[in-house]
């Protein structure tokens, strides 16, 4: 016992190492998507904004151009079907192009020829893949089809009577599934127009309008081009594909503009443009993986879907990627524009 009462001498306890910090997962690398951390980088749309707005125009004016060729020489801005005109349409394949022992190609000249000789000299002629004819004349009735084919097998030769295709589209029924589809896709750009303006507000709604006539054209402005160079015609099918692309474009514009939105209300000491090009580089990564997911199996449509959904794809796949650019670099730049011209930046909550 010491002075001071009872000691004890208690072990101190030996000091524990210290935890190690965690090693973060490794990212598994065949990860398929691609994930674009671009709201870190300094990635600016509207200090570029005219170098997008020229690339629109060219391209703009390019399809409108294309299609008043196309009009001065078919007499119609796109080279319509049967869907839209009527008429008879017989598409027919040689029998030898089966065991690939033909002699020769077919040739639109040889086959205008016999059709100047039946009275159907206003019939368009088209030769696919060598050995399949496709002639699309006015509308005829059984005995005259049957009159056509038997003379196009004594002087061209024998086709194969179970690939033959015959469609027939009266002239009335045609001009109304244009009138319908017309009228569907002009409900369409009155039905976004006034969502986006209650959504936002009526400038908001104006650009993306915009945007959605920029997709729309283009994609028409392409097929006008085919049309003219490789006689591609545009069916009921296209309409569809014209109503699907204004969709996905303003879905795409949409997201772009309540991130606009957010940044707003969030950030009002920022300028407009550093507002619109935040709201840009955080939905970038969004619209990138969209598209691409979207395109992916429309470009396998095109490659293997056949001749009825190949260009029902291709048009999907243009306007697809022409909405995506239009959200991105359009309809964003266009509104900072507007919007710092004339110094607002507030915006309705509703």
């Amino acid at each position: 016992m010491g002075k001071w009462g009872n000691s004890t001498n208690t072990p101190t306890p030996n000091p524990q190492p210290p935890t190690p910090n965690p090693q973060p997962p490794t990212p598994n690398p065949h990860f398929f998507l691609f994930t674009f951390h671009l709201k870190d980088m300094a990635f600016s749309v509207t200090k570029q904004r005219n170098f997008w707005w020229t690339v629109s125009a060219l391209l703009t004016i390019g399809s409108i151009l294309a299609m008043v060729i196309s009009w001065f020489t078919i007499q119609a801005p796109l080279r319509p079907s049967l869907d839209f005109v009527g008429g008879t349409r017989i598409q027919i394949e040689l029998a030898c192009a089966k065991k690939n022992n033909c002699e020769k190609p077919l040739t639109t000249a040889e086959v205008q020829v016999i059709l100047d000789e039946e009275g159907l000299g206003n019939s368009s002629v088209q030769v696919l893949d060598k050995y399949t004819l496709s002639v699309r004349t006015k509308t005829l009735v059984e005995e005259q089809r049957t009159k056509l084919l038997d003379t196009l097998n004594q002087k061209i030769g024998t086709f194969d009577p179970e690939t033959s295709q015959i469609d027939t589209v009266g002239p009335t029924i045609g001009q109304e599934l244009f009138r319908s589809g017309f009228l569907a896709l002009l409900v369409s750009f009155f039905g976004i127009a006034v969502y986006l303006s209650f959504r936002f507000q009526r400038d908001y709604a104006f650009f993306a309008i915009v945007a959605l006539f920029h997709d729309v054209l283009i994609t028409v402005g392409v097929f006008a081009v085919l049309g003219l160079i490789a006689g591609v015609e545009v069916d009921s099918l296209f309409l569809v594909s014209l109503l699907t692309i204004v969709g996905f474009s303003v879905n795409d514009t949409v997201v772009i503009y309540d991130r606009v939105r957010e940044n707003f209300a969030q950030t009002p000491e920022l300028s407009v443009d550093e507002i619109v090009d935040n709201a840009v580089s955080q939905t970038l990564a969004r619209s990138i993986n969209t598209t691409l997911t979207t395109l992916l199996p429309l470009v396998a449509i095109f490659l293997f879907g056949g001749t009825t959904l190949k260009y029902f794809a291709l048009a999907l796949i243009i306007g697809f990627v022409a909405g995506a650019y239009s959200s991105i670099f359009i309809a964003s730049t266009l509104l900072a524009w507007w919007r710092g011209r004339s110094n607002r930046t507030t915006i309705n909550y509703s």
